[in-house]
């Protein structure tokens, strides 16, 4: 598959978070050429920060490893569908191609209830590309949450 190899490590990303206590989503931002510029999983109860999510923490990495706000070009892999507050910071970096696994029809904010991309106030709109990895990342969920309940 052309995107296992990312999904991969962003995969290893959500298993970090789990081993953690936290939601298992990661995300890896990989630039033009395909090399790995940030990496991240969710570290909203490690932080206390409701904004800490993979997503937020890799764009922020690789927004100042570049020293830019915007990541034109770049590629974020995420192992579970961006909720609303991702997807826009998603559009607001200027991410060039969104991958994703498994999809989130409780939260998600790019196929599911907001649906981000797709409003006329979207300054920016990536390509999407779902299911990538998706199994492995329903596994990690499941997992994570049957051991809760």
């Amino acid at each position: 598959m052309r995107f296992a190899g990312h999904m991969a490590a962003a995969l290893g990303e959500a298993r970090a978070a789990a081993a953690r206590g936290e939601v298992p989503v990661g995300a890896v931002v990989v630039s033009p050429g395909g090399a790995v510029v940030a990496r991240a999983g969710n570290r909203t109860r490690e932080l206390a920060d409701p904004s800490a999510h993979a997503e937020m923490l890799a764009l922020r990495a690789a927004c100042a490893a570049l020293r830019s706000e915007r990541l034109p070009g770049h590629a974020l892999y995420v192992t579970l569908e961006p909720c609303a507050m991702c997807a826009g910071a998603i559009a607001a970096a200027r991410i060039a191609r969104l991958i994703y696994g498994a999809a989130d029809p409780k939260s998600g904010g790019v196929a599911h209830g907001a649906r981000v991309f797709t409003h006329p106030q979207a300054h920016h709109s990536p390509e999407v590309i779902d299911g990538v990895g998706e199994a492995e990342a329903e596994r990690l969920l499941k997992t994570f949450f049957a051991a809760r309940r």
